[in-house]
């Protein structure tokens, strides 16, 4: 049976998918065909109900939760790992800074949108670009200020930009749970039993490469393309942890957590 599978083609994505898409691990009946593509766009493939199992944004599952469940294995959530909002200057933005500033954003379905949205709900002047665009617009001056996630976290300060709040922590501090980024989805049509392989399947995948760790595979490094081995393993020590293998209740709760804010912002 052929399914379906979307994720980016980051370090932790690409990290806790290799040995499943690869044979790296026995996946039974299952033959995966992965889809690589920036979190945006899977968030929109989610919306159109394109892939059986995907990677999306939180957000984006709140908006689709009718056609797919939200499995236990594979997602990006912990503590200290939250978008950054980013400026080219070293100035102190006041809250009446920012809400009339310009602010470059990686995808309106984004998590990133939703906490900045939550730390500053007045902000209404942003613009949306390929998360790996978002340095170098405001670098140079495109945009006043910029919300930069994955591992633009590691790389930004090479560039002169300056953090001005870390959404994250702004996140943790206010909500006392940690950061929902990202989740992967299984299209409830394929029903409870394959829900149950898949997830177990997505956890043994992720097991084997942290078995091997820190040995970073080359599908990892392949899709990684000018990113330092360095850079990697920070990437993948960040977003990967146990909250990938198992959300637990404690991850569950964090979920729901967001998805009150969230409906609060769709009201």
């Amino acid at each position: 049976m052929v399914i379906t599978i979307g994720f980016s083609p980051c370090p932790n994505d690409t990290f806790i998918f290799d040995a499943l898409v690869n044979g790296k691990i026995d996946t039974d009946e299952f033959k995966f065909e992965p889809v690589l593509e920036d979190v945006e766009t899977l968030n929109r493939r989610a919306l159109e109900g394109k892939l059986d199992i995907t990677k999306l944004s939180f957000p984006a599952y709140f908006k689709t939760d009718d056609t797919y469940s939200l499995l236990n294995a594979g997602s990006a959530l912990g503590k200290g790992v939250g978008p950054l909002l980013i400026a080219n200057s070293v100035k102190q933005f006041s809250e009446t800074d920012i809400n009339s500033a310009s602010i470059v954003l990686p995808g309106i379905h984004t998590t990133a949108n939703l906490l900045f949205s939550f730390a500053y709900p007045h902000a209404k002047n942003k613009v949306f670009k390929v998360f790996h665009e978002i340095e170098d617009t405001v670098a140079h001056g495109e945009a006043e200020l910029g919300v930069i996630i994955h591992e633009n976290r590691f790389t930004y300060g090479q560039k002169g930009l300056h953090k001005v709040l870390d959404l994250g922590e702004y996140w943790e501090t206010k909500m006392n749970v940690p950061i929902p980024l990202g989740g992967i989805v299984i299209k409830k049509e394929l029903g409870a039993e394959m829900y149950l392989k898949i997830n177990e399947l997505i956890r043994k995948s992720l097991q084997y490469s942290f078995d091997h760790y820190p040995a970073v595979s080359g599908y990892v490094k392949e899709h990684a393309q000018t990113m330092s081995e360095a850079v990697m393993r920070r990437h993948i020590e960040l977003y990967v942890n146990d909250y990938s293998l198992d959300l637990g209740n404690e991850g569950r709760k964090a979920v729901e957590v967001l998805r009150t804010v969230f409906e609060k912002e769709v009201e």
